[in-house]
């Protein structure tokens, strides 16, 4: 069956529906009659979430919710009104209030997205592959495992969550789109204990496929032993030294880094207003020579892909630095229409309860010349960052910092001791040119990531090789 199909099903010709498909088209069309752009967003979500610790489940959760949300645009003014009641009705007064955006234009709605034929991951809904115990069951095998591997382990915690999430966007003049979206996701946490000192680490991985590719036992023993590696290195860490240094980023979710202090500064929102560190700066040296950086949402099965975004639009490859010149934000409907620009996609919204705004999917830094053997070897004193934790970044001027969950000191040439304690901090646009060494080993995270804008958390991936960063400043407790 088709997502239209589908979705027509869940919205309009459900037992008991009071809102059919010609009466919302009709209550749309008067809606925007007037104005720039808008839509009228339908979805319909299951989600569930388990978790284990201590070797019995905490928390188990099952959430069904529905909704729209209607927009009106006019220029830089946007109304919006949302109901998790799908009915006339309710669509009647939501109408009533975006009609509340003034008019006065010409009336001539912006151009449709175009339509795509691309299918990025399947519309299987993982919440019906295997019955809850088998779930339940799966997280307690997993602590088993994870305690019987070393007999320093003092506590497992394991969790599930998967969702399966069915839009439609309907256009004034008749345009519609859907899309089916699973999203599944297996994290493990293990704490480790020697002679009263403790550490932890941890491990996910997901994506937009079916619940087996995490819950097969290849995936799930690969997340714990990885979990109670992270641990157990972090037993012999000394504190991290402190200072301005070289710093090589290890592969894949180290990419985090560039998501937070570049990514969110050539959304397409901050640079129309003038607020990121990069407005103005198109055709300008912005990154060291061989930096490239996309946002891809067209990646199949991966965390941040969207086969159309929550605009309408189909994703796409939005090149944003290349060989280190800045070439493009990305961008939403409205703030494109703005800036007379394409829309590349990258219209996102929490739910039916939000607004779309321009977000990242996947962003990505491209493959360089060379090895991780050659960066290292280059290095006389400096820090190799392997996993990262939190961080935060500052949109106007770009300054970030970032802690290091697992890292280790470079000494002539080699890795040695992990350390603990270490972030790293600068300022998004200068830290692209520090940027000495490019990898030839492009990796993209495991499946974990969740951006937070504005109140909004959305799925996203991050992928990098791995590089070297020259004149780094490393916040440390050491010598």
């Amino acid at each position: 069956m088709s997502a239209l199909a589908t979705t027509d099903e869940l919205f309009f010709d459900r037992p008991g529906a009071t809102l059919d498909r010609a009466g919302a088209e009709r209550i749309l069309g008067e809606a925007l009659a007037g104005t720039d752009d808008g839509e009228l967003f339908l979805e319909y979500r299951e989600s569930e979430f388990i978790s284990l610790e201590e070797g019995v489940i905490r928390s188990a959760s099952f959430d069904t919710s529905s909704g729209f949300g209607l927009r009106a645009v006019l220029g830089e003014e946007a109304g919006y009104a949302h109901s998790d009641e799908i009915s006339e009705s309710a669509l009647l007064r939501a109408a009533t209030t975006v009609g509340g955006v003034r008019r006065g234009r010409s009336g001539v709605a912006a151009d449709p997205p175009r339509l795509t034929n691309a299918h990025l991951y399947g519309d299987a809904n993982p919440l019906r592959e295997a019955e809850f115990a088998v779930r339940a069951a799966l997280l307690s095998e997993i602590d088993a495992y994870a305690r019987a591997a070393d007999s320093r382990v003092v506590q497992v915690m394991a969790s599930l969550a998967a969702e399966w999430q069915a839009v439609q966007i309907l256009r004034a003049g008749g345009g519609r789109v859907a899309d089916i979206r699973p999203l599944v996701r297996l994290n493990v946490s293990v704490v480790v204990e020697r002679d009263g000192h403790r550490e932890s680490g941890s491990y996910g991985a997901g994506g937009r496929h079916e619940f087996s590719r995490v819950l097969g036992e290849g995936s799930w023993k690969h997340a714990a032993d990885e979990a109670l590696r992270q641990a157990l290195v972090k037993l012999d860490s000394v504190p991290a030294p402190a200072g301005e240094m070289e710093v090589v980023l290890g592969s894949g979710w180290p990419g985090i880094l560039l998501h937070e202090a570049v990514g969110h500064g050539l959304e397409g929102d901050f640079n129309r207003k003038g607020t990121s560190a990069f407005a103005g700066l198109i055709g300008q040296r912005v990154a060291s020579p061989g930096v490239t950086v996309v946002d891809d949402g067209t990646l199949p099965d991966r965390r941040g892909s969207l086969t159309v975004d929550d605009e309408g639009t189909p994703a796409g490859r939005t090149v944003m630095i290349e060989d280190g010149i800045l070439t493009g934000y990305i961008q939403d409907r409205m703030n494109a229409r703005l800036m007379n620009v394409a829309p590349t996609g990258n219209g996102r919204r929490q739910s039916y309860a939000h607004m779309p705004m321009p977000r990242m999917t996947n962003t990505v830094m491209l493959n360089g010349g060379h090895t991780p053997d050659e960066m290292i070897r280059s290095v006389k004193r400096g820090l190799y960052a392997v996993n990262f934790g939190g961080g935060a970044v500052d949109i106007t001027s770009g300054k970030f910092v970032f802690a290091a969950s697992e890292a280790y000191l470079i000494e002539d040439g080699r890795v040695t001791a992990p350390v603990r304690g270490a972030t790293l901090i600068g300022n998004g646009p200068d830290a692209m040119t520090k940027v000495s060494m490019i990898g030839n080993d492009l990796a993209l995270d495991p499946g974990i990531g969740t951006c937070g804008k504005n109140g909004q958390g959305v799925p996203v991936g991050v992928g990098q090789p791995t590089l070297k960063m020259t004149g780094l400043t490393v916040g440390g407790t050491g010598a």
